[in-house]
């Protein structure tokens, strides 16, 4: 008679992910896909090159203006985008 191993999909997938180290990679995706979710369609057409570099995000904004506004509620920006995936992912935040 066989033993019955059987794992779920989503556990075999979460084990591949953490053996391979590839779970800090899958967290800065959902920042980036997180951007316009937290910030909403208007602000986010602003906004272009998205990185994740060492812990910090950094974003190309067209307008001076606005550039200025994200600079002052930074803060709030940083815990409300790693709150949608979480976890602590990025530290800061840099405007271009």
């Amino acid at each position: 008679m066989r033993k019955k191993n059987t794992e779920s999909i989503d556990d075999v997938i979460k084990q591949i992910f953490q053996q391979q180290n590839l779970q800090p990679k899958l967290d800065e995706v959902d920042i980036l896909q997180s951007w316009e979710k937290v910030l909403g369609s208007t602000v986010s057409q602003y906004t272009s090159d998205l990185l994740i570099k060492n812990k910090v995000l950094y974003v190309k904004i067209s307008s001076a203006v606005l550039r200025n506004e994200l600079m002052m509620s930074k803060t709030n920006l940083l815990k409300a985008l790693n709150e949608q995936v979480g976890k602590t992912v990025i530290e800061d935040i840099r405007f271009r």
